[in-house]
């Protein structure tokens, strides 16, 4: 009885807005702003990007109200799936914007001069990406997906569930499968190399 009750007032609300009162984005707004924030804040660990994310979603049913289809199930369920697919594609903008930050500052390392004494050490690191890169070639595409966005991106294993949609548990499994794949294929490198691979990210999901 509560849930159709819950249901009604929903859609009472949506109609409201269909019909262009103001207010009732606000009602909306206060009916879903728990839910929907926690919901957010899971997937990008950030409060003002899960601000941004709810003021978009909720911005997006004012000026398209009939975007909501019944026939597809409740208007809660379909708002907060709304709310997790613009927060997944938050993740996703934040790590284009990491990327062309890294691609930035690796060319502002390159024009840099680089000292007689720190050649040797650049080019023992150039080998040992390139080894790295090769070895990540040979994994599963999935496992070579959530180590790429852990161990370069940055990104928490939550975080990697998040953006590949996938489950926690099944990231977690593919990342260790990867990591025992990557030890093996990698077994030629000095210590050096392996405590490069080992330190770049963490296999408890937090971020580097």
């Amino acid at each position: 009885m509560r849930r159709q009750e819950d249901g009604a007032g929903d859609l009472e609300i949506l109609r409201r807005i269909r019909a262009g009162d103001r207010d009732a984005v606000d009602d909306l707004y206060e009916r879903f702003r728990r839910p929907a924030f926690a919901l957010a804040r899971r997937i990008l660990a950030d409060d003002g990007l899960a601000e941004d994310v709810l003021q978009d979603v909720f911005l997006g049913v004012w000026r398209d109200p009939h975007a909501y289809d019944g026939a597809r199930g409740s208007f809660s369920s379909w708002l907060l799936a709304v709310v997790h697919h613009k927060a997944v594609d938050a993740v996703r903008r934040e790590e284009s914007q990491r990327r062309r930050q890294a691609r930035a500052e690796d060319e502002a390392v390159l024009d840099a001069p680089v000292a007689a004494r720190d050649v040797e050490d650049d080019a023992w690191s150039r080998v040992v990406a390139d080894q790295v890169r090769s070895a990540l070639g040979v994994l599963p595409t999935a496992q070579r997906e959530a180590l790429t966005l852990a161990y370069y991106g940055g990104y928490t294993q939550r975080e990697v569930a998040a953006l590949t949609d996938t489950p926690l548990g099944t990231v977690k499994t593919r990342m260790l499968a990867g990591m025992r794949r990557l030890k093996t294929e990698l077994g030629g490198l000095s210590a050096q190399g392996e405590s490069a691979l080992d330190g770049s990210a963490p296999l408890d999901g937090t971020a580097r």
